[in-house]
Formats: C-alpha cells, sequence, structure tokens
C-alpha cells in the first residue's frame, strides 16, 4: 500500500489535483479500483501539506440483490462520511430501454446521478478510479473504434456541471491495485451487471495482453507516448517524473 500512496500522491503533484482547503467527493463504486482510491485519498489526507478531506459517494444502481453494506462499513473503519445515491438506472436500462450496447448510457447517467449528489452536498472536485491500465485500453478503444488519438484526462474541468474530475490512480497499475485488494481483504462488491465482462472494453484488454507477448513494454510505451505526445492535457508539470510499470 505504501507505494500505491506514493504513486497515487506522485499522480496529484504531477497534475496539481488538490489544491488547500478542497473537498474532495470519491466516486466509490465498490469495485477493487475505487476502494483502493478511497483509501489512499483518506490516508493522504493525513499528511498532505495541503490540507483537504474526503468523502465517498456511491450510486445505487438499483441491481436487486446487489448489497452495498460492505461500502458503507469500510467507510467507518476509515472514518470517512459514506453517501449511498438511490436510482433506478438499472431498470431504465435494461428492462426500460432494453438496451443492447448499455455501457455508454449507463456511464453518462451514474455520472449525471454523482454529480448531481455531489452538488447538493456542496462538493465541486470528485476522484474517480481510473488507473494505468484503464488509461492505456481508452486510449486504443478511442484509435480502433473511434478513429482519433484520444484519452479521459487526468483533470478535466466540466464547465456545465462546475465540478473537477480527477484521477489518481493514473500511475497505479491493475496488477498492484489487485494486489493489494487481496493483501488487505478490502471488501469488495461483486458488480451483477449482465453487460459485465462482454464489452468492447474486455476485448481491448484481452488484446494488449496478447500483443504484450510479442512487445512486453507496450503499456510502458503507450503511456509514456501518451504524456510526451502529449495529448490534451497529459503533459504533466515534471516530464521526468513517470510511473513504473510493476
Amino acid at each position: 500500500m505504501k507505494k500505491i500512496l506514493s504513486l497515487l500522491r506522485r499522480c496529484v503533484e504531477d497534475y496539481d489535483m488538490i489544491q488547500d482547503g478542497d473537498r474532495v467527493a470519491v466516486g466509490v463504486s465498490g469495485g477493487k479500483d475505487s476502494l483502493i482510491l478511497l483509501a489512499s485519498l483518506a490516508r493522504l489526507s493525513q499528511f498532505y501539506p495541503k490540507k483537504f478531506t474526503v468523502e465517498a459517494f456511491t450510486v445505487d444502481m438499483g441491481i436487486e440483490g446487489m448489497d452495498l453494506s460492505p461500502i458503507q462499513s469500510f467507510c467507518d473503519e476509515l472514518g470517512v462520511p459514506c453517501h449511498i445515491i438511490p436510482t433506478q438506472i438499472n431498470k431504465v436500462i435494461f428492462e426500460t430501454r432494453k438496451e443492447k450496447n448499455p455501457c455508454a448510457l449507463c456511464a453518462k447517467m451514474r455520472k449525471g446521478s454523482l454529480h448531481e449528489a455531489i452538488l447538493a452536498e456542496g462538493f465541486h472536485k470528485v476522484a474517480l478510479g481510473h488507473h494505468y491500465d484503464d488509461a492505456v485500453e481508452t486510449f486504443f478503444l478511442s484509435l480502433f473504434y473511434e478513429g482519433r488519438l484520444s484519452c479521459f484526462h487526468p483533470v478535466t474541468y466540466l464547465d456545465r456541471a462546475d465540478v473537477t474530475q480527477i484521477r489518481p490512480l493514473l500511475y497505479v497499475s491493475e496488477n498492484m491495485v489487485k494486489e493489494a485488494t487481496n493483501r488487505l481483504n478490502l471488501p469488495v462488491v461483486h458488480n451483477p451487471c449482465p453487460a459485465d465482462g462482454y464489452t468492447k472494453r474486455q476485448e481491448v484488454k484481452d488484446l494488449i495482453v496478447e500483443l504484450e507477448e510479442r512487445y512486453p513494454k507496450l503499456r510502458e510505451y503507450v503511456f509514456s507516448s501518451m504524456q510526451r505526445l502529449p495529448l490534451p492535457n497529459w503533459g504533466p508539470i515534471e516530464l521526468k517524473r513517470r510511473p513504473p510499470t510493476e
């Protein structure tokens, strides 16, 4: 966890993500990434020179049988306030609209619900759990399916919502997250979404694994090129400070 915390802090500093006095809402789905993000930011808030506070926000998709109580318990252990946001997103997507490709609409609705909830509580900054591998996969998704070189930004200001999104885990690999999750026995909430595991992102994830058999440093080179081009808003304050691949 110390290594993850170190990389998270480096990312926060490289992209000037957190300012003194910030109130940071953390989007917590219950998956491994968001739990590690919450735990790391809660720990960072205890000693970071710029004083900030953290609160967790979880969008309840309205999926029957999905138990979110472990998230509340985990927040209690961390001493972090927890907000559960009730919605009927699952019903709208799979019963009302019967979407064949639900992921884009689901993401849009979850983001809308999250932003509405954090603004109601007076927050204007939200931390999301996208990590190193997510960034590389998103780059390939944009290339393959949109024909452009693009990726989400480390820091994004949404002027219409007056919300700033930050992604402090961008220097942390998925393997690091998995190892820390298992070692700390974090209460991961299983995602029962019908589309889970059958997405374009999963296809790209599998393709990258195949390509890495021939090009072992593929992820490292892609991530580095995103910073060195750089893609819009991807140029860190100190370019020489890049994340390790393991």
